[in-house]
């Protein structure tokens, strides 16, 4: 019998996913948690766009951003957790090559995308604070179909050639120490120099990734200037604890996968399964928090979801 692990072949028909290694007898358990995430996840993203659909005073630009960021959450986590639930319930870790390579490109491509909502939201709430007399005439709905579509072929071109690469490479191995197929977990199998994939995801990470973050930074910085600016203090105050909110929502996005990023390229002595809880943690905990941040500390949704509940108890 052929060992796995030291078969020399150009594209293996499947790759074994392997979950969390060293945590196979608790995969039941944490299975409970990665659920009860993706649930709060879909029930408030799709809460969200169903509200912004329904009121008509919602149909502005920040609210499309939100139904933008609502549906890239709903569709990030949904790309994974079933053959998550797959490994952890019953035991099936074979996953075609093309099917991997596929998880792998909407995956990646859909982290990119999120980031670069994250821009527009920051741009938004920019005009809207500082220049709040122009907002309707620069975000108007053409501009923000515009940064929509810039978003999706952007994180569509950008992750193609990661996709590329991986197909083209000859693999000694195929047993990914993960629960699903992570771009840089595949890139450790290979029998090739993976130089080339290793810059080119430098250059995403710091380039684009770290470029995103820059005009974040810059956006809420002028942000809080004018905030710091309102004479009123209970207005300050408000407008302060939302911008702190949204803050903490963006860094919850982007530190993880950060972290994970780092970690599988510079960083060897690091326990695997810490690894992959990590790269989950990225993939389940935004899209489970973005609807309650964005979305219940925004008063028009929150007022217009009481209602619902109140006609609900009426």
């Amino acid at each position: 019998m052929s060992d796995s692990n030291k078969t020399d072949f150009t594209n293996p028909s499947t790759f074994i996913l392997l979950g969390t290694p060293g945590l196979e007898a608790a995969h039941i358990w944490i299975s409970i948690p990665v659920c009860a995430m993706y649930i709060i996840a879909v029930l408030g993203n799709f809460t969200i766009l169903i509200i912004v659909k329904k009121e008509l005073s919602l149909h502005g630009p920040m609210y499309y951003f939100l139904c933008m960021l609502a549906v890239t959450d709903l569709v990030l986590p949904t790309f994974i957790l079933p053959k998550t639930l797959n490994i952890f319930w019953f035991n099936s870790r074979e996953i075609d090559f093309s099917s991997c390579l596929t998880q792998m490109y909407f995956i990646h491509c859909f982290f990119m995308m999120e980031s670069g909502i994250s821009v527009a939201m920051a741009f938004d709430r920019y005009v809207a604070i500082c220049n709040p007399l122009r907002h309707s005439s620069i975000l108007t709905n053409r501009v923000v179909a515009k940064i929509g579509l810039t978003v999706v072929l952007l994180g569509g071109m950008l992750i193609l050639p990661y996709i590329l690469l991986v197909r083209q490479w000859p693999y000694c191995r195929n047993n990914i120490s993960h629960t699903h197929c992570e771009h840089l977990a595949a890139v450790k199998l290979t029998c090739a120099d993976t130089h080339i994939s290793n810059y080119y995801g430098v250059f995403v990470l710091f380039c684009v990734l770290a470029l995103d973050m820059f005009f974040i930074t810059v956006s809420y910085t002028q942000i809080l200037r004018a905030i710091f600016r309102i004479p009123t203090k209970d207005a300050r105050l408000k407008t302060f604890g939302t911008c702190v909110s949204h803050l903490c929502a963006i860094s919850a996005f982007y530190m993880p996968g950060l972290f994970s990023s780092l970690m599988y390229q510079h960083v060897q002595n690091v326990a695997l399964n810490f690894h992959v809880l990590i790269a989950n943690v990225y993939l389940l905990v935004p899209p489970m928090l973005n609807p309650i941040i964005y979305g219940v500390r925004t008063k028009q949704i929150r007022n217009r979801l009481l209602q619902l509940f109140s006609h609900k108890g009426t």
